[in-house]
């Protein structure tokens, strides 16, 4: 039986589409194809929190803090990418979606130059940590991260979905390898870099990470 498409399916085709129309070359045919190939991955049946929903809220992210970047269609491109191989088992996620990117958007005949930082952005999600005057970087992993800063509540949604998505794993086993994650984001001297983001999301994300770094020792 066919999954149904998501609420958000034609919408978020509406953002995609003008997205690579205007980032390729005029004779190429429709993007659309690309766009439906890449919202199937994001609603992969063993998914959890990297799903359609986390694609959107990055994406709205992205918006709010676009004015920082350099290349705004460089970041919106890694956006869609940036989870789009997502195996919780393996930890290349980010290197094959950064070339699925570059196989992608050369096929589309997006130019190179783009192309290359899209793909550049969707590695750098791999430890969130983009170098100082890195503009674009900072307003993707900025995105990506804004979910640490929820509502308690939001946040424990957030936590539950993760583990959920690593079921497999044993409990021990993944309090230790999830303690080990929140430790390197809780030790980096600033989680957003953006000014924006910096002074809505640093001290809430701090909070709730600490929280549940207490939680999983307890």
């Amino acid at each position: 039986m066919a999954t149904s498409p998501h609420p958000a399916h034609d919408a978020l085709l509406s953002r995609w589409e003008p997205l690579l129309t205007s980032a390729r070359e005029a004779d190429h045919p429709s993007p659309r194809r690309y766009g439906e190939a890449l919202l199937a991955r994001w609603a992969e049946p063993h998914r959890r929190y990297h799903t359609t929903d986390h694609l959107i809220a990055v994406l709205d992210r992205v918006d709010e803090l676009i004015a920082h970047a350099t290349d705004p269609a460089a970041v919106r491109l890694a956006a869609w990418f940036h989870d789009a191989v997502y195996l919780p088992e393996r930890d290349t996620n980010e290197e094959r979606s950064a070339r699925l990117a570059e196989r992608a958007l050369r096929e589309a005949r997006v130019p190179e130059a783009r192309t290359a930082e899209t793909a550049r952005l969707v590695r750098l999600t791999r430890d969130h940590d983009p170098a100082p005057g890195d503009t674009n970087g900072e307003v993707l992993c900025d995105a990506d991260l804004a979910v640490l800063a929820g509502s308690p509540e939001d946040y424990g949604t957030y936590a539950s979905a993760v583990r959920e998505e690593y079921a497999f794993v044993p409990d021990n086993a993944f309090r230790e390898g999830r303690a080990n994650v929140l430790r390197h984001l809780l030790g980096l001297p600033c989680l957003f870099r953006t000014p924006e983001a910096h002074a809505r999301w640093e001290q809430p994300a701090r909070r709730n990470m600490a929280t549940e770094l207490e939680l999983l020792g307890a």
